[in-house]
């Protein structure tokens, strides 16, 4: 009788990676699972990431379900009675609510007029020097006020702004004049946390928009000296335009936060002669859902911030593809 030939397996059918047989294995072409195998070692630098967003920002939003209970640490979530909505509508009924609205909004739009640009035009101006040593020198100075601590911030300001020890008050004693109350006045206030944020967090802002400048083409630089353009319309005509999109994408995140204005900062500038213009959200939920042990409340004012984010990103990103731009999605 004739000996029968062993078919061979079809190639591809079982096999993993350089044709080794894996069996019971079978990857379809294009698929999810088959792109993962394929990419497999960036999946794996992924992971550390996807693990983080997993366990620290997705998984505790099941605690999103105390903004609808009366929670009671002792009674423990299932113990607890359910609210249903009524912490949102003494949220919104309360005499406070217009007041931390308007305060957290004019907060946030006067650093948007004042704070977010200043970023754009130091970073201009840092990308016009063409020593580099002397560069890296003034980019390492404006990048070390974001390493302090609030503490240390409103520390300062105290010594440099207060009544009694404020060297500037001092100055202005010594010149004849009234000291002013810079600390205790209300309608310093607001200026005094964007100045402080501007003097913080400006020169770190500025690391975004220097890497979309260093992707440039010099050539179009090149191009425009020929064609007779001096420095500030290539900065008009062509650094801008390069960074346009950043710019662009930035802004709709910043409007994202319309709603957060930063705890720490305001909890260490406020007193009691500035509550009325210092009073905002995070105060409000530190003060009842932290010093006063109403969790639900401070679960329900965090909930509040985040679908007025959630709604100024949407409408933001739609207003920028309207006027026809990339949005963020």
């Amino acid at each position: 009788m004739p000996k029968l030939k062993s078919a061979k397996p079809a190639q591809g059918a079982g096999q993993g990676a350089g044709g080794v047989m894996k069996p019971g294995l079978t990857l379809r072409p294009g698929s999810l699972a088959s792109r993962i195998v394929k990419h497999r070692v960036i999946y794996l630098l992924l992971l550390p990431g996807l693990l983080f967003f997993l366990l620290f920002k997705i998984a505790p939003m099941w605690g999103l379900l105390l903004a609808f209970k009366d929670y009671n640490p002792f009674l423990g979530f299932a113990g607890s009675e359910w609210a249903g909505f009524k912490h949102f509508a003494d949220l919104f009924s309360s005499s406070n609510f217009y007041i931390m609205l308007r305060n957290t909004f004019a907060i946030n739009m006067i650093a948007l007029i004042f704070h977010f640009p200043l970023p754009i035009l130091l970073a201009l101006m840092l990308n016009e020097i063409r020593h580099e040593s002397f560069k890296r020198l003034n980019q390492s100075i404006v990048y070390l006020p974001h390493f302090l601590s609030w503490v240390v911030v409103a520390s300062m300001t105290f010594f440099l702004l207060s009544t009694d020890v404020g060297i500037i008050n001092k100055l202005i004693a010594e010149s004849g004049r009234d000291t002013v109350s810079f600390l205790s006045n209300p309608n310093y206030f607001w200026g005094l946390l964007t100045a402080q944020s501007m003097w913080k967090e400006a020169g770190w802002g500025t690391i975004i928009f220097l890497a979309a400048m260093a992707g440039v083409d010099p050539q179009r630089y090149e191009a425009a000296v020929v064609d007779g353009a001096g420095r500030f319309r290539q900065i008009w005509h062509i650094t801008l335009p390069a960074i346009r999109p950043t710019i662009i994408i930035l802004l709709i995140l910043r409007l994202g936060s319309m709603a957060d204005t930063g705890f720490e900062q305001i909890l260490l500038m406020m007193n009691p002669l500035v509550r009325s213009v210092a009073e905002v959200f995070d105060t409000y939920s530190y003060t009842h859902g932290i010093l006063q042990g109403k969790i639900s409340i401070g679960v329900t004012v965090g909930m509040f911030k985040g679908l007025v984010g959630l709604v100024l990103i949407v409408a933001a990103d739609k207003i920028v593809k309207r006027l026809g731009h990339e949005g963020i999605y």
